[in-house]
């Protein structure tokens, strides 16, 4: 970018030919699952909430200063993305008064686009900094556990829940995720009761933790005869997946049942003891299981699940410790909390946790790229509100 500084000064000095205009990226067609869905505008990086008055204001600059210097154990690489970022915002500000000192077409022509470049590498570098200023979680990385169930609302909270179930799983699907049902009890009319799996793969908790909480859904029912719009819940729990480096379990803590299997299933059930029921002792944590016909498999089963469920106590008993005072804005991520509202009528879904809504139910609840884009949104909210807890706490530091 140092030859843009001197090719404008060239330009300025000696009123060359006109330089032939780059050409610019065509712009993405916004493509659809199953061609129904519209282009979703995706979030720019310099669209993330208050990052651009965060990087003009002192606090910031100071605690990177302290970073660079080797406090927080930064290391050499935060070093380095600050110094190309101070390079790239002192060249902007020189190709801006060289496009202010000439005012000729081609000038001015050819200044825009390398403003553009500029601006977009650095809001680029910004995104970087942030992200190595921003402690990753321990389960970030993990798999998981989610477990949906029907709330308030009788047969049509059982129904959203089974639409939520399919949401999820063509989401995994999406993200290319391995998806595994754990537990399914269905309704009498199609809906579903409560239902367990597993997500394992790439960042797949990363993502996911985002969706703890009560979900909300505003329609008419199919059973409703007079056109009332109605209100029903259903609840998403996120578990993280331990591996045995995580949490170590003692076998005499366990108390494992083994029971005749109940419900659908043909001549199977109620014919063998296939379900079993694992109790955690110290804590009295049940888990169960009887999706298999296998007992050996129900087994594994309920003990996935009784893994994570333990393991996530452990980690919100340690949150508790850590953050007495801390109220997240994105979202405590738990069983209580009402995180997003689904409204048919006005075709429009909100989170409440960001205040954000976008439109098109029947493309969100496709389980793809409508989906994704809002997580990523609450992701950078997330990484937003981290940052100005790091920010704080040096600023304590500074004071003391």
């Amino acid at each position: 970018m140092r030859l843009l500084s001197r090719a404008l000064r060239a330009a300025q000095g000696f009123r060359a030919a006109a330089l032939p205009p780059r050409s610019l990226p065509a712009a993405p067609v916004g493509g659809s699952a199953a061609g129904r869905c519209p282009p979703q505008p995706r979030r720019g990086l310099s669209a993330r909430p208050g990052l651009e008055e965060l990087f003009a204001a002192p606090p910031l600059r100071r605690l990177l200063e302290a970073r660079a210097q080797g406090g927080g154990g930064a290391g050499p690489e935060l070093a380095a993305r600050v110094q190309r970022l101070r390079e790239k915002e002192q060249e902007l500000r020189e190709t801006r008064e060289l496009a202010r000192q000439d005012e000729s077409e081609d000038f001015q022509k050819l200044a825009e686009r390398e403003i553009a470049s500029c601006e977009e590498e650095i809001a680029e570098l910004k995104q970087q900094i942030v992200l190595l200023l921003i402690p990753s979680e321990e389960t970030d990385k993990s798999d998981l556990v989610m477990e949906v169930t029907a709330g308030v609302g009788g047969q049509e909270a059982m129904l959203f829940t089974s639409e939520m179930f399919d949401m999820y799983q063509r989401y995994a699907a999406y993200k290319k995720w391995k998806f595994e049902i754990l537990e399914y009890f269905p309704s009498e009319i199609g809906g579903l009761r409560h239902a367990v799996a597993s997500i394992a793969g790439l960042e797949a908790y990363k993502y996911m933790k985002f969706e703890g909480g009560v979900h909300r859904v505003q329609r008419v029912p199919k059973t409703e005869k007079q056109g009332r719009i109605h209100t029903s819940t259903m609840t998403v729990a996120i578990l993280p997946q331990p591996t045995e480096t995580r949490l170590q379990i003692n076998p005499k803590d366990l108390r494992i049942e083994t029971k005749r299997a109940s419900g659908a299933g043909g001549q199977h059930v109620n014919t063998t003891d296939s379900a079993v029921r694992i109790v955690h002792i110290p804590t009295g944590i049940v888990s169960e299981c009887q999706q298999e016909r296998s007992q050996i498999r129900n087994k594994e089963k309920a003990m996935q699940m009784l893994c994570a469920k333990l393991y996530n106590a452990k980690l919100e008993e340690e949150t508790k410790k850590r953050n007495s005072a801390r109220k997240i804005q994105v979202g405590t991520k738990g069983r209580s909390e009402k995180i997003r509202t689904y409204n048919f009528p006005q075709d429009r879904i909100t989170d409440h946790r960001i205040s954000r809504s976008v439109h098109h139910i029947e493309c969100f609840m496709l389980g793809e790229e409508m989906l994704d884009e809002m997580i990523q949104t609450l992701r950078e909210y997330a990484d937003y509100e981290s940052l100005m807890e790091i920010i704080s706490e040096n600023e304590k530091n500074n004071l003391s």
